[in-house]
């Protein structure tokens, strides 16, 4: 288990938006997703990234201890897509709880539920859960991908007791549909270990790396929400 290699894209040192308190987050490299709207474009590929083993990553982490511990914070594991580097993570986050570091997995929850991914869930306190979209067919031009494995993981955690945070991205055109919102809001209201709701304005900040990657970004025409934009789609989801 010590001999454990992750691969890693990157690392905040003091996170503020990805769990509660002051956090550590860990990108890892590799996300079968293609969403249009990513902002980590160059997390995608598996083989890319940095090697990095168990230990060095843990020594990184628990150095930021009294910091995560006066704000009540932790570790954030991210991505890129973690659960497609489970092993490693379980391992991480075992020497984590044994070292009472509060643990949060950010996940699109989009594999199908495996042995692997509920070994990981066993040491994971929060899940902050990437819903991409509530409609199939619509995460489908989203992201390549349906949304059916992700509905399936939220009631895996709602019925196993896991605390989740839900997350979507608020893209004009794509996600900010009403019927659509009212659906999502449908779902949510039917697990029972939801602990928080956020509303991530969409933000073309990420644009510049899908160029240096000589690709087309397709959402280069999409502004960012407006201000009435949001506040209606938060009155729909009652945040």
């Amino acid at each position: 288990m010590e001999n454990l290699i992750g691969r890693i894209h990157s690392f905040e040192t003091f996170g503020t938006v990805d769990g509660p308190g002051i956090r550590f987050v860990i990108f890892m490299q590799g996300c079968h997703l293609k969403c249009k709207y990513c902002h980590n474009r160059d997390t995608w590929e598996l083989n890319h990234g940095t090697e990095y083993s168990l230990e060095e990553v843990f020594q990184k982490a628990v150095r930021l201890k009294p910091y995560m511990n006066t704000s009540h914070g932790g570790v954030t594991v991210s991505g890129g897509e973690p659960l497609l580097q489970a092993e490693f993570v379980t391992a991480l986050f075992q020497k984590l709880q044994e070292q009472n570091i509060h643990t949060a997995l950010d996940t699109s929850g989009n594999l199908p539920i495996s042995e692997k991914i509920i070994e990981v869930l066993k040491f994971t306190d929060l899940v902050l859960l990437d819903i991409k979209h509530i409609d199939n067919q619509k995460a489908i031009d989203l992201t390549g991908v349906p949304n059916t494995h992700t509905l399936k993981f939220a009631e895996f955690l709602s019925e196993n007791g896991i605390p989740m945070w839900i997350r979507q991205v608020l893209v004009p055109g794509f996600t900010d549909d009403e019927e659509d919102l009212k659906k999502l809001k449908h779902f949510i209201d039917s697990l029972k270990t939801v602990k928080k709701v956020e509303l991530l304005p969409y933000h073309n900040l990420g644009q510049f790396k899908w160029e240096q990657l000589g690709e087309k970004y397709e959402l280069e025409n999409v502004l960012p929400p407006t201000a009435e934009q949001i506040e209606k789609a938060k009155s729909i989801l009652q945040l």
